[in-house]
């Protein structure tokens, strides 16, 4: 056990997690550690071990585990939350790329649902991560389109469905072409996502 027990965010500032964030058991075998390396550098004595370890072995959030840490190695640095994910546009992307995406959406309104992106998929999605994106993101959707149009119809208002998802379909192909143009991400809304 070396001389002098380091804490893990100590060194190197990590942010602590979200205080309600619930904990993992490697969280809590981590501050055990801590406190049994404490008491054996004579920082804790046999009373205040226990206490420590009954309270860090029943911890349920980060906020639990805070007070058992904090006066052996001081606070780690606030809870700071990400910001939420940026739709910025890429500009390092060339035009092939983008009317690649594009096209992955687009080809449903020719009439190619699931073969356009799957074929976009594996012959530009190779060099291209951004066209892959899209693709798959395309292929997902078209392929859950294709499985409620098979399904619905064993339904009464599945049969009144079937045209409405048919031309959900179509403008939100439009939509994710448009969104793979201007560089932005797109995600499809109720789509059961088979291919990663």
């Amino acid at each position: 056990m070396p001389a002098t027990a380091t804490p893990p965010w100590q060194g190197r500032p990590a942010p602590m997690p979200h205080p309600q964030l619930r904990v993992t058991n490697q969280d809590r075998e981590q501050v055990v550690e801590h406190v049994k390396a404490a008491y054996a550098e004579g920082r804790l004595d046999k009373h205040e071990m226990d206490e420590r370890l009954d309270r860090a072995m029943t911890a349920r959030t980060h906020a639990d585990l805070m007070p058992i840490m904090n006066d052996l190695y001081g606070a780690r640095p606030a809870y700071v939350p990400r910001p939420p994910a940026s739709f910025a546009p890429h500009p390092a992307l060339e035009g092939g790329d983008r009317a690649g995406a594009a096209a992955a959406h687009l080809f449903a309104l020719a009439g190619f649902f699931v073969v356009g992106p799957l074929l976009m998929m594996v012959t530009a999605g190779r060099t291209s991560p951004y066209i892959r994106r899209h693709a798959v993101e395309a292929l997902n959707f078209h392929l859950t389109v294709l499985g409620a149009t098979i399904l619905l119809p064993f339904t009464v208002v599945g049969v009144v469905l079937v045209p409405v998802v048919w031309v959900l379909g179509l403008v939100l192909s439009v939509v994710g072409g448009v969104s793979a143009i201007a560089a932005t991400e797109f995600r499809y809304p109720l789509t059961v996502r088979l291919v990663k």
